[in-house]
């Protein structure tokens, strides 16, 4: 009995921590706004999913929406920008 009940606690603990590290953001982002609607505390489902607390609400607290102007080339290369790589050969 005791075994069971340890057993799944540790299925449980692996399987939220997958859900942490490689469900993408958008489907964590819409879990914890699915489980707020049920009655669980949103600030605690974001800091364990790892989201902003707002997300997925729809109210725009949580800054997705933020954007930020591409930067302005104003080099005279004409937009081509040199990369030097740099190669470190073993012999």
């Amino acid at each position: 009995m005791w075994q069971e009940l340890i057993v799944t606690l540790i299925v449980i603990a692996a399987l939220l921590q997958a859900c942490r590290k490689w469900l993408p953001a958008a489907l964590r982002q819409r879990m914890v706004y699915a489980l707020s609607k049920k009655g669980f505390d949103r600030d605690r489902l974001a800091k364990l999913f790892k989201v902003q607390s707002g997300c997925g609400s729809g109210c725009g607290s949580c800054g997705s929406c933020d954007t930020t102007p591409a930067p302005i080339d104003t080099s005279d290369d004409g937009g081509a920008r040199r990369r030097v790589i740099m190669l470190n050969v073993q012999r």
